[in-house]
């Protein structure tokens, strides 16, 4: 039996690799669009931890996890400040260190259990911790306070190839693709002659059989299969015809008088903004200026005046929807029932005073819809009293958000909205059920108000692109300040906007009711995200079960010469090397 081998780098290697790998995924993502990275990123944390102890290999994952999310979610910290950037950055970064721990197991794997043969052992360690990566950004996307997946590689991937695949298995699958290309790469530079334990296998396995040249074929073959995963996506349809008509349409970004925190106390001045881009774009169609729209969309927090209660709030809404004699769905913040508590609400608010599902007859609101996702900490605080022994920045959220419990599902101008209301976009569940009620258009209403000039905006809006291509559904997808944007099915953009900067964006979108494989697949009752979390969970439990077993088998039969013991619990190690190891330069 060929015993599991020790770390493929040195110590003073592991550490600069594994900060590498954080900045590569970093980069990746939107703001400096270099999705080409995130496979680089995950391979050098393969890379980082294979054949390192448990404890060392969570540190390493943390260490990437750090150099990945301190950067990307800085936006957290504008006008918040170090209290909520650095929690958030260190929680997402455990997600890290957990997945490093997993694939630091499965890199203990081989094919078969008893024998080294180096090509299988190589694709079998690349698929399951790729399935690792993927079941734990599967669990962080659910827990805690119902997660946050805003740093899953798949919303890396608006512009490469493997966007494709979203179509195929949605988001999990796109991460699962650029894991597994990532985690090939690694296999690729660690069965290079010489490099690793793959290739110690393969040097020992072919020593003096003058088949030496069978070595490149472990670090060939893998290279090859990390560069056709990568590209593969490119070979899936995304069709893009209309299917139940075309629907004209009007994203109106209303923009705030200043950034922060303060856009709430800047309500009226936000509301006055939209009505006003409105009441322009409606003066444009008269003119024969702009195409006449059968919906407009306002962004999220447009109306902070409830104005289901307020007369002036509700009049203005009013006028702005009888001039462009189309229904307008505007982001409210409504009071709810209870004291202290609002609803972050979506209306479909119809011209000529229209009511038509007496919605308390206020009006022209023909239908609604409460966010089923409150942000924590940001639209609520859970466990309020406890976090105010941490910080008195809590209060500033004066009243608590509830989540509705109706699916986002609007009509309005003859189109079947599947409506997001910002953070929403992030969660697979609150995008599906939209589309499986129906939806022949999605609508992402968000206010990045809050995150200044950072790249928020930006990432949020390829969350809406992936989700185009996913469902292959049109995204009108608008921000009070930006970025806003039509998205296509196919995850191109029309007429993007400018930060801080009112505009009206003006466009056909297709109305398609078709379903991809991806909710064909789901519908079906088949969990993509679940079975490839089980692979990587089971490969994972599988190469610690194997490191346990090979280190007891040596520690046994050198006990009499060097005893030692196992420093981190996990029972892996130390380890003998079946041949001399010559470590990563």
């Amino acid at each position: 039996m060929t015993p599991v081998t020790g770390p493929a780098l040195r110590a003073r290697w592991a550490v600069p690799v594994a900060v590498g790998a954080g900045l590569l995924l970093y980069l990746a993502f939107p703001g400096h669009d270099l999705w080409y990275l995130a496979p680089l990123g995950v391979g050098a944390l393969l890379a980082a931890v294979t054949g390192r102890r448990t404890w060392r290999a969570a540190g390493l994952g943390l260490l990437t996890g750090l150099a990945f999310f301190l950067p990307l979610v800085s936006w957290s910290g504008i006008y918040l400040g170090l209290i909520a950037w650095i929690p958030l950055s260190v929680a997402c970064a455990l997600s890290v260190a957990v997945a490093g721990v997993l694939m630091a197991w499965t890199s203990r794997l081989r094919w078969p259990l008893a024998g080294a043969r180096p090509l299988p052992t190589a694709l079998l360690r690349a698929v399951t911790a790729a399935g690792a990566w993927t079941a734990v950004e599967a669990g962080f996307a659910r827990w805690p306070f119902g997660g946050f997946g805003w740093g899953r590689l798949a919303f890396s991937q608006a512009d490469a190839p493997t966007l494709g695949l979203a179509a195929l298995g949605g988001a999990p699958l796109v991460s699962f693709a650029v894991a597994v290309a990532g985690a090939l790469l690694a296999q690729a530079l660690l069965g290079l002659p010489g490099r690793g334990p793959a290739a110690m296998a393969a040097t020992a396995a072919t020593a003096g059989t003058a088949r030496q040249p069978r070595a490149v074929v472990v670090p060939l073959t893998a290279a090859v299969a990390a560069l056709a995963v990568s590209a593969v996506g490119a070979l899936v349809p995304r069709p893009t015809a209309a299917q139940d008509g075309d629907l004209s349409v009007a994203a109106v970004q209303g923009n705030v008088p200043r950034a922060g925190l303060e856009f709430n106390a800047q309500r009226r001045a936000v509301l006055d903004n939209h009505v006003k881009g409105t009441l322009e774009l409606a003066q444009r169609v008269r003119a024969g200026q702009a195409p006449a729209p059968q919906l407009v969309v306002w962004p999220e927090n447009s109306s902070d005046i409830d104005p289901l209660r307020n007369a002036d709030a509700n009049s203005e809404i009013q006028a702005a929807a009888d001039a462009v004699e189309a229904p307008i769905v505007l982001g409210a913040v409504l009071l709810g029932e209870e004291p202290g508590t609002v609803k972050n609400t979506s209306l479909v608010w119809e011209p000529d005073g229209t009511t038509r599902d007496g919605l308390g007859g206020v009006g022209g609101v023909a239908g609604a819809y409460d966010k089923r996702h409150p942000v924590p900490f940001a639209e609520y605080i859970p466990y309020k009293s406890f976090f105010r022994l941490i910080t008195s920045k809590v209060d500033l959220v004066t009243a608590q958000f509830v989540p509705g419990d109706r699916v986002g599902r609007l009509d309005a101008g003859g189109a079947k909205l599947g409506v997001m209301i910002c953070f929403e976009v992030v969660e697979d569940g609150l995008v599906d059920d939209t589309v499986d009620d129906g939806a022949d258009l999605l609508v992402v209403q968000t206010n990045n108000a809050t995150f200044g000039y950072s790249d928020e905006n930006v990432q949020q809006l390829a969350m809406s692109r992936l989700r185009a291509v996913e469902h292959g559904r049109a995204v009108v997808h608008v921000s009070t300040v930006g970025t806003s944007a039509l998205v296509m099915p196919d995850g191109a953009l029309v007429d993007p906007t400018r930060l801080y900067t009112p505009a009206v964006i003006s466009g056909q979108v297709p109305l398609r009711t078709s379903l991809t494989v991806a909710d064909r697949v789901r519908q079906a009752g088949v969990p993509v995200e679940g079975l490839l979390s089980l692979l990587g969970l089971l490969g994972a439990a599988g190469g610690l079960l194997l490191g346990r077993r090979d280190a007891q088998s040596a520690r046994t039969a050198q006990s009499s010469q060097s005893p030692e013991g196992d420093d981190d619990g996990d029972g892996s190690g130390p380890v003998p090397e079946p041949v001399r190891r010559e470590p990563v330069a």
